[in-house]
């Protein structure tokens, strides 16, 4: 086996055994505050609903202090702060609750999603939904797999077979910026009559995950961050998935799009995409009427 192959093997150990890690943090957390009567938004972000809890925050210390432990080299971004630079080249991509506002409101789609890249190519990744226990994983060339509901098994994944648009079942998401998602529902209202249907489950990671799963068979949405994307991208691409994305290096706040589907409805998905002004970067909010 060569060097490369074994980094990736490390690579995934290391994020499939820390979110897992951090799911049980997360899951626990979430039951005490509940008994205690304070889970509660502490903080928030891009706007009044786009809130941070301190299992957020907690999830994210925990999984740097385990990354750094495990590969002292390795850079880390993390979506409550963690900046940490990289001396070996890799660097791990972290969203400690990815779906806070469900982890707050008991809607069980929320995850943990890690990351492992060099450069802009993605490595490693793995998801765990923390409400479900199912988890999702994929290395560079591994291809991807799942587990969870009873399930001891990994089960690999795959994208569905589908082939025509107008059967497509969507799933999307919205930013919490009012101006933005006045634009994302035009979008939404030039794509939804040409699909079968659109799902909006609240985590993005998870959608990825989703459509490597082939409950989904697309997915599209704007003003998502790396750690939004990075571990879903990777699953969904080895599943089969066509995948396209702002970057690793890019930043939510700049509205561009990430998109991917089934390979049967590729081209003609993103077509559908661009005649509804989806394939192009939401309008900065000066330029909002």
């Amino acid at each position: 086996m060569s060097t490369a192959d074994l980094l990736v093997d490390e690579l995934l150990d290391v994020a499939l055994s820390t979110c897992l890690l951090a799911a049980g943090h997360v899951r626990d957390r979430r039951a005490e505050l509940i008994g205690e009567g304070a889970l509660t938004a502490a903080e928030t972000k891009s706007s009044a609903v786009d809130p941070v809890t301190v299992v957020d925050k907690e999830s994210e210390q925990l999984i740097m202090s385990t990354l750094l432990e495990r590969r002292p080299d390795d850079g880390i971004l993390g979506e409550e702060g963690a900046d940490v630079p990289s001396r070996s080249g890799v660097r791990w991509i972290v969203d400690p609750i990815d779906g806070t506002v469900n982890f707050l409101y008991g809607v069980p789609q929320y995850a943990v999603s890690i990351a492992a890249a060099r450069g802009e190519e993605l490595l490693a990744g793995a998801v765990v939904n923390v409400a479900t226990g199912r988890a999702y994983q994929a290395g560079r060339g591994r291809g991807a797999f799942t587990r969870g509901g009873g399930e001891e098994e990994w089960r690999r994944l795959g994208v569905s077979s589908i082939s025509d648009v107008p059967l497509a079942l969507v799933a999307t998401g919205f930013s919490y910026t009012p101006q933005w998602r006045a634009q994302q529902a035009d979008i939404l209202r030039a794509v939804l009559p040409r699909v079968r249907d659109i799902r909006r489950a609240g985590s993005a990671a998870l959608d990825l995950c989703m459509l490597a799963d082939g409950v989904v068979d697309a997915y599209y949405e704007h003003a998502t961050h790396p750690w939004d994307y990075a571990a879903g991208a990777v699953i969904a691409t080895e599943a089969g998935a066509q995948v396209e994305h702002p970057g690793l290096g890019a930043s939510g706040h700049d509205g561009a799009v990430t998109m991917a589907s089934a390979p049967g409805i590729w081209n003609n998905f993103r077509a559908l995409l661009a005649e509804a002004g989806a394939d192009q970067p939401l309008k900065p909010f000066s330029d909002q009427v």
